[in-house]
C-alpha cells in the first residue's frame, strides 16, 4: 500500500505548544484495487473542539458528521488498475453525492472531474469546490492521483 504522509498533532501541555504526535498515518484502507483512502481527522461539532480526537471508521463514501467535518487522503488508481467496468452511454459507475461543501485539491497526477453535464481536467495543484452535486473522478492516466479533501457537513 502507498504510504501515506505523517500526521503531526499539536496541542498544549503545561500551557506550551507541544507536538502531541508525530507518526506515519495508521488509518489507510484499500477499497478497492489501487483505490486508497485515510481520513487523517474529524470534527464532530462546529465551531470544532481543539482538545480531543474521535477516530473514525475508515470509509469509501464519507460519512461526515452532522456538523462536522472530515480530512482525507485520496490515492486514485488508473482506471484500468480499479476494477470497475465503465460502460458506454450510461453514467459513471462511481458516480456519488454527498452532503458536504468539500474543499479539494489534487497534489500530484491528474484526474477527471465528471458530472451529470460535462467533465473536466485536474492537475497538480488545481482546486475543487464541491457544493454536494452528483459526480466522479476518472483517472484515464497511467500513473495513480493524490487528492486531498476537506468535508464540511452543509444544508442544500
Amino acid at each position: 500500500m502507498n504510504k501515506i504522509p505523517r500526521r503531526v498533532i499539536t496541542g498544549i501541555k503545561d500551557g506550551k505548544s507541544v507536538i502531541i504526535e508525530d507518526q506515519q498515518t495508521e488509518n489507510a484502507v484499500e477499497h478497492l484495487p489501487g483505490l486508497i483512502i485515510s481520513d487523517i481527522w474529524n470534527t464532530q461539532k462546529i465551531p470544532a473542539g481543539l482538545d480531543f480526537e474521535t477516530r473514525i471508521p475508515n470509509t469509501g463514501f464519507p460519512q461526515t458528521p452532522k456538523n462536522g467535518t472530515y480530512f482525507r487522503y485520496v490515492v486514485i488508481p488508473p482506471d484500468k488498475d480499479l476494477g470497475v467496468e465503465f460502460k458506454a452511454g450510461e453514467p459513471h459507475p462511481m458516480m456519488h453525492k454527498t452532503p458536504t461543501l468539500d474543499y479539494i485539491i489534487i497534489l500530484s497526477g491528474e484526474l477527471y472531474l465528471i458530472m451529470d453535464e460535462g467533465e473536466t481536467l485536474l492537475k497538480p495543484g488545481d482546486i475543487v469546490i464541491q457544493r454536494g452535486t452528483n459526480h466522479a473522478w476518472s483517472n484515464r492516466s497511467d500513473e495513480p492521483c493524490i487528492q486531498l479533501a476537506v468535508l464540511i457537513d452543509a444544508e442544500h
